[in-house]
């Protein structure tokens, strides 16, 4: 069974319905802290869909150095704020950045390897690295240089090396160019003073309380074990950190349902566990429950799906399967209605007459399909 309430506020929260807060593409990743952003037109998407629909503002952040490209956690590439992606990288990515180094034997990568691919990366990358002025060094280039520096970038040698670059904060991507992010120099794309020790004065528990304060204020209403496997922060990290923000956020349970309580008693069906928002959420969606249990259109890896530990409030285990097939990581696009998933999508049709496949997976009648094919002729797509 699932959640519409829960989902409909979520829906409101992450921008996605209700007035729009801002259409500034760099304030929502800051807001957000980070969107999963390994399919890169699809996170682009992700946040014209929060800003009024258009994607060239979404490259020109990307252009001026406001918004790039990292590694901040769980190994996987995400959308961030420029100024936050350095902090967020030293508090959360500890653990795949050990992996990385881990995995060098198994590339055949000695130290030296690593010192070598850094050393070519800042050579190239350094003239093309300041904010609104640099284009960034495409990836072939980068690799083109790697092998004629006499650094072998076959069997996954390149891209480990571009990862850990990126994971210990070397690198970044960064400007949009040639339909990929250009990869540029951290120290001189990122603002200054935006890691850990400049940002919090090396203080962890003062970080994780500023991303588990924005986790929650986007994603919520969401569970400190939410924010626990987004991040991959131990849970004693975050329960240490919210008591220097939980007045800055309102808190409750959720009935079976999804709708919002303030006991847990209050809230039937439910399963007993705190949940955090921003403030005034539940009177918002009160306002604005209709517009968020209307027809979506989203590209495959958005927040509102990979942003919880539990995707099943939006959907059943026979519907997840279709959306993320063997569970292999690689998420469909999604179509909803009513706070669930109702069907997965593509694009069909020549260049020029691009049209809707929709996969149902509930039933959508002709005035929904019609509804569906309005958002798909409006969707933010970054080519054909």
């Amino acid at each position: 069974m699932t959640q519409r309430h829960l989902a409909g506020a979520r829906i409101l929260a992450q921008g996605l319905a209700g007035p729009p807060s801002t259409a500034d593409p760099a304030e929502v990743a800051r807001v957000f802290g980070a969107l999963q952003g390994q399919d890169l037109p699809g996170v682009m998407a992700s946040l014209a869909l929060r800003t009024g629909g258009d994607l060239e503002p979404v490259i020109a952040a990307l252009d001026r150095g406001e918004i790039v490209r990292g590694y901040p956690m769980r190994g996987t590439v995400f959308a961030v704020a420029a100024d936050s992606l350095a902090w967020i990288t030293e508090l959360c990515a500890s653990g795949p950045q050990r992996a990385a180094v881990a995995r060098r034997g198994q590339l055949g990568i000695e130290e030296h390897h690593v010192d070598r691919a850094r050393e070519v990366l800042e050579e190239i990358a350094a003239e093309h690295s300041r904010p609104g002025i640099g284009r960034g060094v495409l990836r072939k280039d980068l690799m083109a240089a790697w092998e004629a520096a006499g650094l072998s970038t076959d069997q996954g040698r390149g891209y480990h090396h571009l990862v850990e670059m990126i994971s210990t904060g070397v690198a970044a991507y960064g400007p949009w160019r040639e339909g990929e992010t250009a990869v540029v120099l951290a120290r001189t794309w990122l603002p200054a003073g935006t890691d850990l020790e400049g940002a919090f004065n090396g203080d962890g528990t003062a970080a994780a309380a500023e991303l588990a304060r924005r986790y929650f204020l986007s994603h919520g209403p969401a569970g400190e074990r939410d924010l626990a496997w987004w991040s991959k922060l131990p849970l004693g990290t975050i329960r240490a950190a919210l008591p220097l923000i939980q007045e800055q956020l309102e808190s409750g349970f959720a009935d079976r349902d999804g709708r919002l309580h303030t006991t847990a008693d209050s809230a039937r069906g439910g399963d007993g566990e705190r949940l955090w928002w921003r403030p005034g959420l539940a009177e918002e969606y009160a306002a604005w429950e209709k517009e968020t249990q209307r027809e979506l259109l989203l590209p495959g890896f958005d927040e509102i799906v990979l942003g919880y530990r539990d995707r099943l409030y939006l959907m059943d285990e026979a519907r997840h399967e279709v959306l993320v097939p063997g569970r292999n990581g690689v998420f469909k696009r999604t179509a909803l209605r009513r706070g669930e998933v109702v069907g997965v999508w593509t694009r069909t049709g020549p260049a020029a007459k691009r049209r809707l496949a929709l996969e149902e997976l509930r039933p959508v009648s002709e005035t929904q399909r019609r509804r569906f094919a309005r958002l798909f002729a409006a969707f933010p797509y970054t080519s054909d």
